[in-house]
């Protein structure tokens, strides 16, 4: 046999070919192959994704990849967006801001997601990066407008200012007016969050002065009659957020408004439309043929009127709607819309005793059967059956995402009283791409054995008020391979499974557990034993180490570090598995 010749390509030829693949579990993979890929990877990768911010140091990714260009991350647990996360519980990006603004003076975006960001973050970050160009803060909080009136004013190339349910202290609405008069480069400006009133002159004259502003979306304080001038001077917009879609009915607000949405020829995307007006929405339909995505979530519409306005829309591939729509909305969508992938339907009035919609499960059912390329789903809902999901399941095998939030707690299949086990089990076992799953319900533990068995490609999964045993936990960390998310609420899962899978924890981003069977000694014994992890306890009513350790803990949030314990940790979080866990606030 011939000698074996090895050939390799020369690193600028390397380098190119990397610069193609944006996955980062393809960078990371590349990385792996040998020393010399993993040292071409690490100068020429040019954005980072840090999907916990204390997972790893500041210091370590600076060190690791000194050229980014790029950076997102993620700070508090997903439950934060419902109020399960303490106030003061951390994810403050200030050492993340100080670092690179040190290490990474040609720093051109920053994106953000549930962190704590003061207004001396944005003006660190609008003093320290010259050619800084987009700001994406999601569910953020800590800042104020004084902070986005320094971005505005000294970050000239700036081109995506994007603030996402993020909570602003909303002090002035001048602050728009500290963009330059010569500043013309914006592509993205998304200000719904804000709550209070914007200089409207300030803003018209930002988008008009903007020729490549592609993405607008509007806070509620901006009214409707002025919406029309907006539009007048951007009529080459792509994604449209209205500001309140309401007023008294006039017809040359009505006519001037339909004659600005017909002059916008790229319109694909519409949001926003608070204490919608019914009467106006028939302005949108010059567009509604060319939409790809609407977010009627905020729009208190009747059916009859939100009907109208779908059933134009027949290109939609996203929608996001209140269950005004109801079935009869649902079943005119899956007539009407074969190009849509993803269905959000959110419930109107959440708290209520008794039904205030004509909306069940047979709504889903029809989008199922008429919507062939549906991949996504969050369907908030009343009732459900095991003989639909499992109609579902069969209809859509394409399935990647479905989170189904039955209102009442442990209610059962409406049919038969049964557990929704059945149901459940036909979705993980017939949609074999599922990446994430959210089971509501009443459910023993013979679902998370389908789970366990199917949920091969599963991702992320949270549950609440579910199973019977340690056994329904065990069967999803021995059996998801890819599980990276689980998050518990209101579960019998204990100290069993737990401590069992100890290992597969090291292998996921997190894991969230609160009002469990946890108790304090598990935890401790887990922090001992995996050393790599921080097994945090979150107890607001003291130290858990006051009470026995049979206790079960309040809050438990695990997750994989290579940085050690974080330093920000408040009163009410201890850390299982060194001295600090010993501490009395």
């Amino acid at each position: 046999m011939p000698p074996r010749v090895a050939y390799s390509f020369p690193e600028e030829v390397l380098e190119h070919v990397f610069s193609f693949i944006e996955c980062d579990k393809d960078r990371g993979s590349i990385s792996l192959v040998c020393k010399s890929w993993y040292e071409i990877e690490r100068w020429c990768r040019r954005r980072v994704f840090v999907g916990n911010c204390y997972s790893v140091s500041p210091a370590a990714v600076i060190k690791r990849f000194p050229k980014v260009r790029s950076v997102a991350i993620k700070g508090k647990p997903h439950f934060a967006d419902f109020s399960l996360v303490p106030e003061g519980w951390g994810a403050y990006v200030c050492p993340w801001i100080k670092a690179m603004a040190v290490a990474y003076p040609w720093l051109q975006e920053i994106r953000l997601k549930r962190m704590v960001i003061t207004d001396e973050n944005l003006e660190l970050i609008a003093k320290s990066f010259k050619n800084f160009r987009v700001l994406v803060l999601t569910s953020c909080e800590g800042f104020t407008t004084d902070g986005l009136a320094a971005i505005a004013a000294n970050c000239r190339n700036l081109r995506e200012l994007e603030l996402r349910e993020s909570e602003v202290d909303d002090i002035c609405g001048h602050w728009l007016s500290h963009f330059p008069d010569s500043y013309t480069s914006l592509v993205s400006l998304n200000i719904s969050c804000l709550s209070n009133e914007v200089n409207l002159s300030a803003l018209e004259r930002l988008v008009s002065r903007c020729p490549n502003l592609q993405t607008l979306r509007l806070n509620r304080a901006v009214p409707l009659d002025r919406l029309a001038n907006i539009l007048r001077g951007a009529p080459q917009l792509v994604e449209l957020g209205t500001g309140t879609y309401t007023t008294e009915m006039r017809p040359e607000v009505f006519s001037n408004l339909e004659e600005a949405f017909s002059g916008c020829k790229q319109l694909r995307s519409l949001s926003g439309f608070w204490d919608v007006l019914p009467s106006y929405l028939p302005a949108v339909y010059p567009v509604c043929s060319s939409l790809t995505s609407l977010n009627l979530s905020y729009a208190a519409a009747q059916s009859t009127d939100l009907i109208k306005l779908v059933s134009q829309c027949e290109s939609l591939q996203r929608l996001w709607v209140l269950d005004y729509i109801e079935d009869a909305g649902l079943e005119v969508i899956a007539a009407s819309c074969k190009d849509l992938r993803e269905l959000r339907v959110f419930p109107s009035d959440p708290f209520g005793f008794e039904p205030n919609v004509a909306l069940t499960e047979q709504g889903l059912v029809s989008v199922s059967e008429g919507c062939p390329k549906l991949q996504s789903v969050l369907y908030f809902c009343r009732q459900m059956s095991n003989a639909a999901l499992n109609t579902i399941a069969r209809n859509r095998p394409n399935m990647t995402r479905f989170r189904l939030c039955i209102i009442e707690p442990r209610a059962p299949d409406y049919l038969t009283g049964q557990p929704l086990d059945t149901g459940f089990g036909a979705i993980v076992e017939h949609c074999k791409d599922l990446e994430r799953l959210s089971l509501s319900g009443l459910l023993s533990d013979h679902v998370f054995e389908y789970i366990g068995t199917y949920g091969k490609k599963l991702e992320m999964l949270s549950l609440a008020f579910a199973g019977d045993s340690d056994m329904g936990l065990h069967h999803v960390l021995s059996g998801c391979d890819n599980l990276r998310k689980l998050e518990i609420r209101d579960c019998p899962f204990g100290d069993k499974a737990l401590l069992a899978n100890a290992a597969k924890l090291e292998t996921m981003r997190s894991l969230w557990m609160s009002s469990c069977s946890v108790t304090y000694e598990a935890c401790k014994q887990l922090g001992h034993k995996m050393p790599r992890l921080n097994v945090e306890v979150i107890d607001e009513g003291g130290p858990p180490d006051s009470r026995p350790d049979s206790s079960p803990v309040e809050k438990l949030y695990i997750y994989r570090t290579v940085s050690g314990p974080r330093l920000d940790m408040p009163g009410y979080v201890w850390r299982m598995g060194d001295d600090s866990a010993l501490r009395i606030s």
